[in-house]
């Protein structure tokens, strides 16, 4: 059945804006033909980047490996489509700074021919959850909300930390996105094969699935999926729209009542978050055996011709994607990637779609009006109001902006989400969002050196109790040495070296005797 929320349960602040979702809800373009060259970054998750497993020249399959980590917080990637691997090489990829960073260049040979695939593991209920984890890390599977975390990290949640709830995430509450609601309308059995994958893995004894009350469709369809999955442990919760509702540690509360932590993970109080995306990838993954290649990405916006979703594959230029959603119109004034809330303004339309990429939003000037001159803070306190962390925005401003950093840490500063709440209320336009990624910046830069300093210091205490240990080692050995020799000697045993001259004294004297007897016979 629909579970309405019962209003039991609710997060601090948020707020209410237009959702605009009406422009690509429901819309879908079709599969986006792949380009001519995919540009696949390195680094398209949370966590190590990875590193190339192919050559410049060599020739790869779909679905093959072409980079790949050994560190615990990372996820391999894989070639979309077959082709040649022209090189690896630094180009421009969708992050805020606009830098450049290493990407694998794909020449697509039009033959989109896979390559050898793992097995498929229709029977999973019977495997150990270790496995299927395995097999979800093999196919590089992350977040697909936006955060791009490995999600085979986030269902290893140990032997200590029981998992009670498996919290589905379909609040999709970031205005214009519509990805996930389109999912959830038309591929609504994909998502709960899903969910009795994930289910098994975590071994959870209920699973909630949140969906805003503003996507009635895909409650619909959501609910008839799990009517007719006959799992009785399954309920879909319709809650109220209200941004950040699809926030992780938003939803787990109005769907659980349970608060996560500071500086803590879902698993702590036995509940597991993942995307709706996500669970459809794993049922790719486990039941047919494919990795992560591609996603539903929506273009939206007065700044683009035909609003909708499209399925586009992972390396293909953004421009391609505007192009497919009939190109630019007059009012395009903006180029974000992500919501208006939580997304970023990009310099050009030449960086490639990745994992996390959920939203291309081309506004016009009415929609995403430059930001008016800051002024100074008024502490009229609709920060604290709006915080849905339940922060002091307004002081760790003052902190981030005096660069006190350990203070904004006493503050919580990583509690923060970053969803945009507090700017979007100040009357003084202070670009609040913007002082907090810098202080978090600044501080991971300074554990970073703090961190390498301490493992130099670790390698010079090694080296130097190595030293000591060698030198300690020498003299007891020396020790040793010259005390078996003593006791040697106090056992009445002779001295060598008097030993030697008493010897040589009594050769001379049996020689002067010969000397003596040879000379009385002559």
């Amino acid at each position: 059945m629909i579970t309405q929320n019962p209003g039991r349960w609710d997060f601090h602040g948020g707020i209410h804006r237009p959702d605009r979702k009406s422009l690509s809800a429901g819309k879908f373009l079709g599969k986006l033909p792949l380009p001519e060259i995919l540009t696949l970054p390195l680094q398209q998750h949370i966590g190590s980047a990875a590193e190339p497993a192919v050559t410049a020249g060599e020739q790869v399959h779909k679905g093959q490996i072409i980079a790949r980590t050994t560190e615990y917080i990372g996820a391999p990637l894989h070639a979309p489509t077959s082709g040649v691997i022209l090189g690896i090489e630094e180009r421009p990829v969708p992050h805020p700074s606009g830098l450049n960073a290493p990407c694998i260049l794909l020449q697509t040979d039009g033959r989109d021919a896979w390559g050898e695939l793992p097995e498929p593991l229709p029977q999973y209920a019977d495997l150990d959850p270790s496995l299927l984890r395995e097999r979800i890390r093999w196919a590089g599977i992350v977040g697909l909300g936006g955060a791009a975390f490995p999600t085979s990290v986030k269902l290893n949640h140990g032997p200590d930390r029981p998992i009670q709830t498996l919290v589905i995430n379909g609040a999709e509450c970031e205005p214009y996105i519509t990805c996930d609601d389109l999912l959830m309308r038309e591929q609504a059995d994909r998502i709960m094969e899903g969910i009795k994958i994930l289910l098994h893995v975590v071994e959870a004894e209920e699973c909630l699935i949140g969906i805003e009350d503003n996507k009635p469709q895909a409650i619909a369809a959501m609910q008839q999926a799990v009517a007719e999955s006959a799992l009785r442990n399954v309920q879909v919760v319709q809650v109220a729209t209200r941004y950040p509702m699809g926030g992780e540690k938003q939803l787990i509360k109005v769907l659980t009542g349970k608060e996560v932590p500071s500086h803590g993970i879902p698993a702590e109080i036995g509940v597991i978050c993942i995307n709706v995306a996500t669970a459809a990838a794993v049922t790719d993954a486990v039941i047919a055996g494919r990795p992560l290649l591609s996603r539903l990405v929506t273009v939206t916006g007065e700044g683009v011709a035909n609003p909708g979703n499209l399925e586009v594959a992972f390396g293909t230029p953004l421009s391609q994607v505007i192009a497919h959603a009939g190109g630019y119109t007059d009012l395009a004034y903006k180029l974000i990637l992500g919501g208006p809330m939580m997304g970023f303004t990009l310099g050009n339309d030449q960086v490639p779609v990745t994992k996390g990429a959920n939203c291309l939003l081309l506004a016009s000037k009415e929609e995403a009006p430059d930001p008016d001159k800051a002024l100074p803070c008024i502490r009229c306190g609709k920060c604290v109001e709006v915080c849905p962390a339940q922060l002091l925005p307004q002081q760790l401003y003052w902190y981030a902006r005096a660069k006190d950093l350990d203070k904004t840490r006493e503050y919580n500063l990583f509690d923060c989400i970053e969803c945009g709440c507090c700017s979007w209320v100040c009357p003084s336009h202070i670009p609040l969002v913007q002082y907090y990624r810098f202080a978090k910046t600044e501080t991971w830069a300074m554990e970073k050196e703090k961190q390498q300093a301490e493992e130099a210091r670790r390698r010079h205490e090694a080296r130097t109790e190595r030293l000591e240990r060698l030198e300690r080692e020498r003299k007891a050995r020396l020790r040793q040495k010259k005390e078996a020799l003593e006791k040697k000697t106090a056992k009445g045993a002779a001295d060598p070296k008097k030993a030697a001259i008493e010897a040589a004294m009594k050769r001379v004297a049996e020689k002067k005797a010969r000397q003596s007897r040879e000379n009385e016979e002559h």
